[in-house]
């Protein structure tokens, strides 16, 4: 079993360089299915999410090189072959494989997706957008089930804004006939760089970045060349890291529109915050203030940095609320935080933190994600040797993230420790 240990109080100072974004990845890997010629994506962020959806394409036909951060994808000789359970309960993001494989095959056969346990996340929006392009949806033994004589364009509501819902739709929506136009959907960058990568295959997409979508369905894309965007949640995690344990950090590879309901919050609290075009500088921060903070949808402030953004609030002079009216279930991090001496509670959607509390060293464990990175960050700031296990959650979502750190001073290593020494074992 591999944990990271890390020493705390060690100070951070250089650059660190922001990967690809992870929710834009695994939208576009699957988005090469709806190609008839090579698809090549550079700078893709080199974690197990992205590996999971290569092998998901080999097990339809796909032919997929990845190297350096470039994935090079033959899709020719792909068929619509059922895909139950394995890879795809591996990553909740295992679902955009439904409207990729639905618009070129008009068929497939997709397990529940799994992925972080955050609380009820349904696909019923993706299954009406599915449903009002002219589908067949079915749930037979644990497996959805995608059938459809043909895709028509049609008007689609979204009841509750979704990225993975906009997203699927669209794949689903590109190879259909006629418009398709998709309402209240969400505006996330990572969805523009979806529509990108779709519309430099040759479909015809308005309106991504709006929450007015419309889809003129073609009937084939072709090959292509993308660079993905960079990682705002990585980036906002860096920057949330620099503010609570830094000595002069710079960011490199961040887009700082994307991050800037972040940025607004750290100047709240008192953080100095420098802005280039593609880098952001954070000096030594010194008397936090305490803030309060509400999750929304994008260009809110996101839910995916809700947890690492709470380690910082630990450590702000008063209490701060933060509320996630995204994920009900979004909290499990504050009981680790309080074996590390954290003043923090949960009630009901929102955690409350006082401080400044010094944070000890504990043994701890990441229950998802963004939990392991709110550790880490926790780890980074604590007294002592703080044990963080669960660590493949992090390393779904975090390439490289060992060497970055070491790279700003961090004192974090990757070590294996038998099983009996696991928390709760």
């Amino acid at each position: 079993m591999d944990v990271y240990k890390i020493t705390g109080g060690k100070p951070l100072r250089g650059s660190i360089k922001v990967s690809g974004a992870k929710n834009s990845a695994v939208a576009l890997i699957p988005a090469s299915i709806l190609a008839d010629s090579l698809v090549t994506i550079e700078g893709l962020p080199e974690i197990s999410d992205v590996v999971t959806l290569q092998a998901l394409l080999e097990d339809i036909g796909g032919k997929v090189e990845f190297n350096k951060g470039t994935m090079t994808i033959d899709p020719t000789e792909m068929m619509s072959m059922p895909l139950p359970n394995g890879n795809v309960k591996k990553l909740r993001a295992s679902y955009y494989m439904m409207g990729a494989m639905l618009g070129r095959f008009k068929h497939a056969v997709i397990g529940l997706p799994g992925g972080c346990h955050l609380g009820p996340r349904p696909i019923d929006q993706h299954i009406k957008g599915f449903e009002a392009l002219g589908a067949k949806v079915t749930n037979e033994h644990g497996a959805i089930y995608l059938r459809a004589e043909e895709l028509r364009g049609a008007k689609i509501y979204l009841d509750v804004i979704s990225v993975g819902a906009t997203i699927n739709i669209m794949l689903a929506a590109v190879l259909a006939k006629g418009r398709t136009t998709i309402e209240n959907a969400a505006k996330e960058p990572e969805i523009i760089d979806v529509a990108t990568l779709l519309s430099n295959m040759g479909a015809k997409i308005k309106g991504a970045g709006t929450n007015v979508i419309r889809i003129d369905g073609v009937e084939k894309l072709h090959g292509t060349k993308h660079t993905i965007i960079p990682d705002r949640i990585e980036a906002g995690t860096f920057m949330i890291m620099a503010a609570a344990a830094g000595d002069g950090v710079t960011i490199d590879n961040v887009i700082p529109f994307h991050v800037e309901a972040l940025t607004a919050k750290l100047r709240e609290m008192g953080v100095d915050i420098v802005e280039g075009e593609e880098q952001i500088f954070i000096p030594k921060s010194r008397n936090l203030q305490a803030v309060d903070v509400k999750t929304l949808v994008y260009p809110g402030f996101p839910t995916d940095l809700q947890q690492p953004f709470s380690v910082l609030l630990s450590q702000a002079a008063g209490p701060s609320v933060i509320t996630d009216t995204v994920y009900s279930a979004r909290f499990k991090h504050i009981d680790e935080l309080t074996r590390m001496n954290a003043d923090a509670r949960v009630e009901g959607r929102s955690a409350i933190l006082a401080g400044p509390t010094p944070l000890q060293a504990a043994t701890v464990r990441a229950s998802d994600l963004r939990a392991g990175a709110a550790l880490v960050i926790a780890g980074l700031i604590a007294d002592g040797v703080t044990e963080v296990q669960e660590i493949q959650h992090i390393e779904r979502g975090y390439s490289s993230l060992i060497e970055k750190l070491q790279g700003i001073g961090a004192d974090i290593r990757k070590v294996s420790i038998s099983k009996e020494a696991i928390v709760g074992e």
